[in-house]
């Protein structure tokens, strides 16, 4: 067996990364791993964090994610099976599964503290992605995919208390933005993601504004 450094390891499994998310259209495409990634290496640089296990928990985040994959999101076998195939051993697998296990937004009203410092740093990149400008555009680009409204005034946005009913929602993109994105700036973990989070938050609660404006006829020159 091969004996990989750690750039090699790395560079192996984002080839197969990309390669499974390069034909995605909801915003969890190669160009939002590799976002998330970029953010997750700077934020550990600055958090003193295990680069390595960031950088394959970053680049693997995904692959089983509930909206995506078909696959059982407690055991994550598609990322196992990449980390597999690139000669990772074991104990870096179990450590890589733990950070990504804790990524994800489960609900408002969930708990998703981190247990590492690790796993801090890339649900804090991830968070970063959901907001600002390019969060704004991944949001619709997700809901259309599911063919949910942009709005309905008529809808109030529901402050999930489980997972599970936070996966089977099924309301307007505009509620996303109450029930997840403008609470993120608050959970994030590290002093290095909050400095990056004040820009993109202020430019989403504009754009919610702006939205609303014209959706109630309230830009009147």
């Amino acid at each position: 067996m091969q004996v990989l450094d750690d750039s090699s390891i790395v560079q192996q499994v984002a080839r197969r990364v990309e390669a499974f998310h390069e034909v995605d259209t909801t915003g969890h495409d190669w160009w939002h791993i590799w976002r998330v990634w970029n953010l997750a290496r700077h934020i550990a640089q600055r958090e003193s964090a295990i680069m390595l296990q960031v950088e394959l928990a970053a680049l693997l985040h995904d692959m089983d994610d509930h909206k995506l994959a078909q696959s059982d999101g407690e055991n994550l076998p598609n990322a196992r099976n990449v980390l597999h195939d690139c000669n990772v051993d074991n104990r870096l697998i179990e450590s890589v599964v733990q950070i990504i296990k804790q990524v994800s937004f489960k609900g408002a009203g969930v708990d998703t503290t981190p247990t590492s410092a690790e796993a801090c740093v890339v649900q804090d990149a991830d968070r970063l992605d959901a907001i600002g400008a390019i969060g704004i555009a991944r949001a619709f680009a997700y809901g259309g995919s599911k063919h949910r409204e942009l709005y309905n005034p008529n809808e109030e946005p529901i402050m999930h208390g489980t997972f599970a009913e936070y996966k089977s929602s099924k309301g307007n993109t505009l509620n996303h933005f109450y029930e997840k994105l403008l609470l993120l700036k608050e959970r994030l973990n590290t002093q290095s993601a909050r400095e990056l989070a004040d820009g993109r938050h202020r430019y989403m609660e504009g754009f919610v504004e702006q939205f609303l404006g014209e959706w109630n006829l309230e830009d009147k020159p």
